[in-house]
């Protein structure tokens, strides 16, 4: 018997048939027994409240006098608000006090305190009273949310990456229709401004969405902290991921449908957090890999080298960069160069970001022990022209990549190192033996991302001390070029850059470069001949496109060392 009916049951408000049949009748509509109580008219919902204050010492309070703005924000769950028919009116210290109708419900009380991790203290409120202001608070978070999503979005849909059949959504609870559309529109916010990654944030009191936009982050939105655990599992099922499993981070894919024209796939990283389970999403839209090399920003000489390296019969390429470098384009704009009716190209990435249509394109799979050696094994024996490791890794991975090089393939991989020289040193460091380097590897281009500035650019005044200590020379300061700042305009939301533009650096592996590998030289020594050579470092490829006003010299100095 639950424990209000047999308070009532004690104290003669109702009989024992009275109980018995109340209780029946609960159980059969699956409702709780105050509903069924109260439906019945034996009590009123406020003589109802005075029982309960009087009969288990709790202060009774009415709600109809109470300011309802006055309620902390988000103190608990909208979902246990509503299952549980409470409210936290107000928080002081360690200390939630909670409005409920019913005391006996110990599960509400003891889900409240684990949730919260306060000492509750429970307040009788009229049963009538609390369901009218729980609508209202539901009803106000569910504007709140749809305020944030304020447009139309029925002709955006996600597909199964796999098929392109449409994922099903017919067991979305229709509670969980805001939740959906508030993902829609901020994934399409996300492409629109041209997002390259975007995080999904649960921390203790909020919760927050960020884009990164030419490399730096911008707070987006902040929307109820209870929807944290729904949006999470829709970003999970879309991306067929497990979302019973929120102890460990999980990688998936996702692919949203713009237009009969156009889709993009999304990379989806899960990590669990104190508060919930971070996620970050990495746009991967095809159409960059179709830019074309002249897009880059390559200089003319840099271009005329990548060409000429990359048309080669065999050699081993190799891009390097921090992560959001640039990296995967760039390989991806060269295949895409190479891609020819009459040439084989195949892949092993992890995953593969971009698709492109006539490569064989293989995701490494550690768990099925489809690793880079495994796939690299198998692509030689496919007869291959062309072959790309998305990371060498290991020295596993770079022996056979460097065999495959030597054997009259063309090879492109990535590294991360902080420039050209030092890729060399660290695959000895590797365990690759220099001989093997010196006899396969043709070119290595270095490169990192800077901001582009806005057509809202002005001229800069900067003294022509600072520009020699960035590193211009006394010919450069010749007057006939000028260096510009960021301003500021609606066009690029008032940062002062639009875009972004590569700098790199191309170090050719000369005659003289390869005496110094096979003497086990350092990359000190390395860089120093790469300068006799001509090759540019970062910083002075940085300085030609401040000298061009493609960026500003500030954007440069912080992305390139000296």
């Amino acid at each position: 018997m639950p424990g209000l009916a047999r308070a009532l049951l004690q104290a003669g408000k109702l009989s024992q048939q009275q109980a018995d049949g109340l209780i029946q009748q609960a159980k059969a509509e699956k409702i709780p027994f105050i509903d069924t109580l109260l439906q019945s008219a034996v009590i009123d919902s406020g003589d109802m409240a005075v029982f309960c204050s009087e009969t288990f010492g709790y202060p009774l309070l009415d709600l109809n006098a109470f300011n309802a703005a006055v309620i902390p924000d988000k103190a608990i769950d909208l979902k246990l608000m509503q299952s549980q028919r409470v409210i936290a009116l107000a928080k002081r210290g360690n200390k939630v006090s909670v409005a409920l109708s019913d005391p006996t419900n110990s599960a509400a009380l003891d889900q409240i305190k684990f949730q919260t991790q306060l000492t509750v203290e429970p307040v009788i409120v009229d049963h009538a009273a609390l369901l009218k202001l729980i609508e209202k608070l539901s009803q106000s978070a569910e504007q709140n949310l749809n305020e944030l999503i304020g447009e139309d979005l029925d002709n955006i849909d996600f597909v199964d990456d796999d098929n392109t059949a449409p994922i099903d959504t017919t067991t979305i609870d229709i509670d969980d229709a805001p939740i959906v559309k508030f993902l829609q529109k901020i994934l399409v916010d996300a492409i629109n401004q041209g997002a390259s990654d975007l995080h999904f944030e649960p921390f203790e009191k909020f919760y927050r969405i960020r884009f990164r936009v030419d490399g730096v982050l911008r707070d987006i939105a902040q929307p109820p902290l209870a929807i944290k655990e729904k949006l999470a599992s829709r970003i999970k099922v879309i991306s067929k991921l497990d979302i019973s499993e929120k102890r460990v981070p999980q990688d998936g894919r996702m692919k949203l449908v713009m237009s009969k024209t156009r889709s993009i796939d999304f990379r989806v990283s899960t990590l669990p957090t104190l508060f919930g389970e971070k996620i970050v999403m990495r746009i991967l839209d095809g159409s960059q890999a179709q830019m074309g090399i002249e897009a880059l920003g390559y200089d003319e000489d840099q271009k005329a080298t990548l060409l000429e390296a990359i048309h080669r019969p065999y050699g081993m390429v190799l891009v390097t960069g921090p992560t959001g470098s640039g990296k995967t384009v760039s390989l991806y704009t060269c295949l895409n160069l190479l891609n020819k009716p009459g040439i084989n190209i195949s892949t092993a990435e992890d995953p593969a970001e971009i698709n492109l249509p006539g490569v064989n394109q293989v995701n490494v799979n550690d768990k099925a022990g489809l690793t880079f050696p495994v796939a690299l094994k198998a692509f030689l024996r496919q007869d291959p022209d062309i072959i790309m490791v998305g990371e060498i890794r290991d020295l596993e991975t770079a022996d056979i990549a460097i065999k495959a090089a030597q054997t009259g393939h063309m090879v492109f991989s990535t590294l991360h190192t902080n420039d050209a020289p030092a890729t060399l040193t660290r695959l000895m460091n590797m365990g690759v033996a220099p001989f093997n380097i010196a006899s396969s590897v043709i070119l290595i281009t270095a490169q990192r991302l800077a901001r582009r500035l806005c057509s809202c650019k002005q001229p800069a005044s900067i003294p022509d001390e600072t520009l020699l200590e960035a590193g211009f020379e006394e010919a450069d300061l010749d007057g006939t070029w000028l260096p510009y700042k960021p301003v500021g305009c609606e066009r690029c939301s008032g940062s002062g850059y639009k875009g972004r533009v590569g700098i790199y650096q191309l170090m050719p592996i000369t005659e003289n470069m390869e005496r110094i590998i096979l003497s086990h030289g350092t990359a000190l020594e390395i860089e120093e001949q790469a300068r006799k050579d001509g090759v540019k470092n970062l910083r002075q490829s940085g300085l030609v496109k401040v000298k061009q006003g493609l960026t500003s010299l500030e954007e440069v100095l912080g992305c390139t060392n000296t």
